[in-house]
């Protein structure tokens, strides 16, 4: 049970940064791939702030800060600079390295003694808890603590998902959604097409800095290394979100976004749990990835032939 929370409570923190790309790569049709530098942006900012006394929630509003920041830069470069798209997420996380080792300082920043946001869900779960320290949950007992995350990451994901719909919903991100599909359609209509990229990138590289603040509490360390190979664990959350729903609605896209995070993270938690090497992880994601890219189409052919097959008996 322990083993199937903590793959929730990771799914969750990540399904921001896999909204943080469906913003990108859905609505505006923007390869970004500087997510790998800004979830560290937001670990590393965060736990800066966490190791200097700061509360926790000014530390994740000015990490989340510093993420839009990050994603604006990247619109910039793109819109204003005309640099090529991958070539403006290319510069903004090469440079991202180096910032975020200035930030901290080192490489590698501890977070076991330090205030985080599962606080308060931890003091309300430990009065239903008892005295015993743990909590019964459909028959296995789990810690406090795990629970507590659970609960907070659940509060944070819930939220920002519902609160990104109501913006895509209004007539600005609706703009934003038009630009993203036909710019010279939005420009026809008076619309900033250059101004939507830098703030839809912008908006969603502070959800992937989001991701990476609380990403950092609950592992209870920053580290410059732990971006790597997140842009691909997103994309491969998104494809299967949009196996799952196969809809084009803006609240299932959300829901499928989030739920194939949750799965993606169960899949490799129970692969990790049948002996799969830790250092394979990342071979293991990019199988996962190109398996989900190739089901659609290879799904296609499939039904293809064997519609072939059903009229050429019929006839």
């Amino acid at each position: 049970m322990r083993l199937v929370l903590g793959a929730f409570t990771m799914g969750l923190i990540l399904a921001l940064l896999s909204l943080g790309m469906l913003i990108s790569f859905r609505m505006i049709r923007f390869t970004d791939i500087s997510v790998d530098g800004t979830i560290t942006l937001g670990s590393s900012v965060t736990a800066v702030c966490l190791a200097s006394g700061m509360d926790p929630w000014p530390a994740v509003l000015l990490a989340t800060a510093a993420g839009c920041a990050a994603g604006a830069v990247t619109g910039i470069l793109h819109t204003r600079f005309h640099i090529q798209e991958l070539l403006s997420g290319i510069l903004v996380m090469t440079a991202l390295y180096s910032i975020n080792l200035r930030i901290m300082g080192r490489s590698n920043i501890p977070l076991l003694d330090v205030p985080k946001v599962a606080d308060g869900a931890e003091g309300l779960v430990a009065i239903l808890a008892g005295a015993g320290g743990k909590i019964d949950l459909l028959g296995w007992p789990v810690p406090i603590a795990d629970v507590a995350a659970f609960v907070s990451s659940l509060l944070i994901c819930v939220a920002s998902a519902l609160l990104l719909r109501y913006f895509l919903l209004t007539h600005l991100g609706t703009a934003l959604r038009a630009a993203g599909n036909n710019p010279q359609m939005a420009r026809a209509q008076g619309f900033n097409h250059q101004a939507a990229v830098v703030f839809g990138l912008a908006l969603a590289n502070g959800l992937v800095a989001l991701a990476g603040s609380l990403l950092a509490q609950y592992q209870g360390f920053s580290d410059v290394q732990m971006g790597i190979g997140m842009m691909v664990w997103g994309l491969a959350s998104i494809i299967i979100g949009e196996a799952l729903v196969r809809h084009n609605g803006i609240g299932l896209m959300i829901c499928g976004t989030i739920l194939g995070t949750i799965l993606f993270r169960l899949l490799i938690a129970i692969a990790l749990r049948w002996g799969l090497n830790p250092n394979d992880l990342k071979l293991v994601t990019a199988v996962f990835v190109f398996l989900a890219l190739i089901a659609p189409a290879l799904g296609g052919r499939i039904k293809a032939r064997l519609r072939q097959g059903d009229s050429h008996a019929g006839s």
